[in-house]
């Protein structure tokens, strides 16, 4: 019985080189650091080495003594002072800020001095006390990451789409309770968070902002007693009495409450806590008030002690009925703002009872529900010196409701993004009762076109300032391909295409 042959080796495919075989496989590169070593070699050690030997030989006839690498260059820069460092580097501009302090030591305690503003992810940076050697100068600190155990190596974010971030594992999004974090296990506990702004308000005196989760009113004491110049504060997760902390912050001029956030938190703010704040913080500029509860008497009690009081904003409420007519006495209110608000008031009472905002200049309603007309109805009422209306995004803003807004005759700017029901007899009938209308922005309401524009409303649209109308994305899309060929059933691509 015969044998074939072994197989040949000749159809092989052959191995690609790596780097080391691309690197040594002339016999000149193998050597050619060592070469680079002998012109830099003193006059003693090139004469105790014969031209005659190899390179190999030479390298065994060299002393490592003749190899080691000579001393640094001096660094010229020890010789400039900090502050004339700082100064240099203060110059430059934020995204240069990083790279710099990888340069040494010195350059990386400069760059720690330099910054003002951190957001701490680890609450053990501020336990330990490094986040106080490592940012000497800070005066803005964000402590929501950090007063959250979360994993660190999840891929799944979760956001409230305003300023917290959470990483969760996929247990968390199954949960029958509907929540992302549990207010028990994964929030830091009272006595956790007073403690680190108790070290902060020691070592930064000076501090102008905090956000922070889950503080009690011993921890804002603190830093109410050493932050003298705290300008603005950001409190998760509080409740009625924790406020009573902040009472000793007398510039306090911006303040953001978040009590309830669906899947998040579930604290209450009530009219206790609204009205402890109004007590406490007369200089108040600017208020946002998140998922928080209250009625007439909480609104009005802010109105009454925070008559500085130019912003308000409020976001997801949950107010009792009646409280729209508190906002008469927010003397000096100029901005008011309905952030995803399921309804406008329940129940806001009789015209001759609301009043209205004398100072009121722009009215901003996002993504709110319209469907109660006579809350809307109210809200239009006591807002009827407006300037300025911007609507986005609202839900049930049809013809019946926008035409509420008529009641505002002293309009001047008008903007309109996402009224999908609005159409453009609606928009006529209002716009044109306004007067004063010097500015129209109209983006993305699907059912006004703009076959259906009147004479008169192309006159309105000849006297205006400023004038941004892209209701329908497709008349645009259609406007922007015309001419093209494209666009068309069978299109000029498809003709010479033979079956």
């Amino acid at each position: 019985m015969s044998q074939s042959p072994p197989p040949s080796n000749n159809n092989k495919r052959p191995r690609p080189l790596s780097l080391p075989d691309v690197w040594f496989k002339d016999q000149d590169l193998k050597h050619v650091i060592f070469k680079m070593q002998l012109k830099s070699l003193s006059a003693t050690a090139s004469a105790s080495t014969s031209p005659s030997d190899s390179p190999c030989e030479g390298n065994n006839k060299i002393s490592l003594q003749s190899l080691t690498v000579g001393p640094p260059a001096p660094d010229y820069t020890s010789l400039i002072s900090d502050e004339l460092l700082l100064r240099v580097f203060s110059k430059l501009p934020i995204s240069q800020h990083v790279p710099n302090s990888l340069v040494c030591k010195r350059w990386l305690y400069l760059h720690g001095r330099l910054v003002q503003s951190l957001k701490v992810v680890d609450w053990s940076f501020v336990e330990s006390g490094r986040v106080f050697t490592r940012f000497p100068n800070l005066n803005d600190i964000d402590l929501l990451r950090a007063c959250i155990r979360a994993p660190r190596n999840s891929g799944i974010v979760v956001t409230d789409n305003r300023s917290l971030s959470v990483p969760v594992d996929d247990t968390r999004l199954s949960l029958a309770n509907g929540f992302f974090i549990d207010q028990n296990d994964d929030v830091l506990p009272h006595d956790s968070v007073d403690s680190g702004l108790e070290l902060l308000a020691k070592n930064y005196p000076n501090l102008r902002r905090i956000a922070v989760i889950g503080a009690s009113e011993n921890g804002l004491l603190s830093v109410a007693d050493e932050c003298r110049t705290l300008q603005e504060l950001e409190l998760h997760c509080c409740g009625d009495f924790s406020l009573k902390g902040i009472s000793g912050c007398q510039n306090l001029q911006v303040v953001k409450l978040i009590g309830c956030v669906d899947g998040f938190f579930n604290s209450v703010i009530s009219d206790i806590g609204l009205t402890i704040l109004a007590q406490g913080c007369r200089r108040l500029v600017k208020l946002e008030l998140c998922g928080c509860e209250g009625s007439y008497d909480g609104i009005k009690a802010i109105g009454q002690c925070c008559q500085m009081l130019e912003e308000l904003t409020l976001r997801d409420h949950r107010m009792d009925g009646g409280w729209l007519a508190a906002l008469s006495f927010c003397g000096n209110l100029k901005t008011l703002r309905l952030q995803s608000c399921k309804g406008i008031d329940s129940s806001p009472g009789p015209r001759e009872h609301l009043g209205s905002c004398l100072a009121i200049e722009e009215l901003h309603l996002q993504r709110c529900h319209m469907k109660d007309k006579e809350g809307v109805e109210a809200l239009f009422f006591v807002c009827e010196n407006v300037r300025e209306i911007v609507l986005q995004n609202c839900w049930r803003m049809e013809d019946e409701v926008f035409a509420l807004a008529s009641i505002c005759r002293r309009v001047k700017c008008l903007s309109l993004e996402g009224c999908s029901l609005l159409t453009t007899g609606g928009l006529e009938s209002v716009i044109l009762s306004w007067n004063e209308l010097q500015r129209l922005r109209v983006v993305s309401c699907n059912k006004i076109k703009d076959v259906e524009v009147s004479s008169a409303l192309a006159s309105l649209f000849c006297v205006l300032k400023e004038l941004k109308w892209r209701p329908d994305s497709r008349s645009l899309l259609a406007s922007v391909l015309e001419g093209t060929g494209m666009g068309r059933k069978g299109g000029w691509l498809f003709k010479g295409l033979k079956v």
